[in-house]
């Protein structure tokens, strides 16, 4: 009786060792469950911060205050590995395409700034000294082409700049890429330009089969001299309408090798264009001080025109149509869109 009574106890602790056990195994495996849910949560905030942090990436990101270096025009530079205060002179555009936002706009008293970008940030006069910029406490600086070595060293004093190669300046798709390479997020890059080759791949064929061969020409009327620049199909600015939008340049425009080029009122004509493109260098359509010039378009020999005639003469708002970044270079798709193609 005894003997069995002790093996029922034996058997009874081995029971509630068992139960231990299994139990502290559960507590191990919610705890273990639980690290990974903050590792995951972590990570997510991490890639969708906007900030600079690289993304969709399984590489450990870069230590606070990590630096990489970069070739620029001007040489190799230091920068940081996940900047978080960008300043993007010339180049808020790109940004924006990237979803980061910059600590300044740049302007210029006689130019005015990018509005179509719709940011609301302080902004930094690129014509007077650097104190706007300072007091935004850049951690890196990206410049174009705008900026020459001796611009380029007074930036550098105020924090690490990027100056893009001369190189890529000519091709807004290798900007953007070049950018979203400084701040560690290529991979937004690639998604940016996919979502753009997509939209310019459909937008060119609704443009194809409304206008199809066509003539246009891009005319940008000189507020203060109340002159015409043509501008050509090497234009930054508005060469994509033809090389990527698929429009007919007329052949004046086809056959320039400058840029743009100043012609007077009397050789419109002889462009042969059959739609017109035109936007005010400075100001809006509505803006007080451009009415004077605008009174040339009244003239009886622009109105003799057969685009004029045939209502094919489309008035944007200069703001986009003078800048070739990706931003602005959608918004001249939608424009010729909503224009040529209803």
């Amino acid at each position: 009786m005894f003997k069995r009574g002790r093996q029922w106890m034996i058997a009874a602790v081995l029971l509630l060792a068992m139960a231990a056990l299994a139990a502290c195994g559960t507590d191990g495996n919610t705890a273990s469950e639980a690290d990974a849910a903050q590792t995951e949560n972590a990570a997510q905030q991490t890639t969708g911060s906007g900030n600079g942090a690289a993304e969709g990436t399984n590489e450990d990101p870069p230590a606070e205050g990590a630096m990489r270096t970069v070739t620029g025009e001007f040489g190799e530079v230091e920068i940081p590995a996940h900047p978080q205060r960008i300043a993007g002179i010339y180049v808020e555009d790109y940004l924006k395409a990237l979803e980061v936002t910059p600590v300044v706009q740049w302007y210029h008293p006689s130019w005015g700034k990018q509005d179509y970008l719709g940011l609301d940030v302080p902004e930094f006069d690129i014509s007077g000294s650097m104190e706007a910029l300072i007091a935004a406490d850049p951690d890196l600086i990206i410049v174009d082409g705008g900026v020459d070595a001796e611009k380029y060293e007074q930036y550098a004093k105020v924090a690490p700049t990027y100056r893009l190669p001369d190189s890529v300046l000519q091709d807004s798709r290798q900007v953007l890429t070049a950018i979203a390479d400084a701040l560690g997020i290529p991979e937004k890059a690639e998604s940016v330009l996919a979502d753009y080759d997509q939209k310019v791949e459909e937008g060119k064929a609704k443009l194809q089969e409304a206008v199809g061969q066509e003539k246009v020409a891009v005319i940008r009327l000189n507020v203060a001299d109340k002159s015409f620049a043509l501008f050509g199909v090497k234009n930054r600015y508005t060469g994509v309408i033809y090389d990527q939008f698929g429009l007919t340049p007329v052949p004046m425009a086809a056959e320039m090798t400058e840029y743009q080029q100043v012609i007077s009122e009397e050789l419109i004509p002889e462009l042969e264009a059959d739609r017109i493109i035109i936007f005010p260098d400075n100001g809006a359509w509505e803006t007080a001080e451009n009415q004077e010039a605008i009174r040339i378009l009244d003239d009886p020999l622009w109105q003799s025109l057969p685009a004029v005639k045939n209502g094919h003469v489309y008035r944007m708002e200069r703001s986009h149509w003078q800048s070739g970044a990706i931003t602005a270079n959608s918004m001249k798709l939608d424009d010729l869109l909503e224009a040529m193609a209803k």
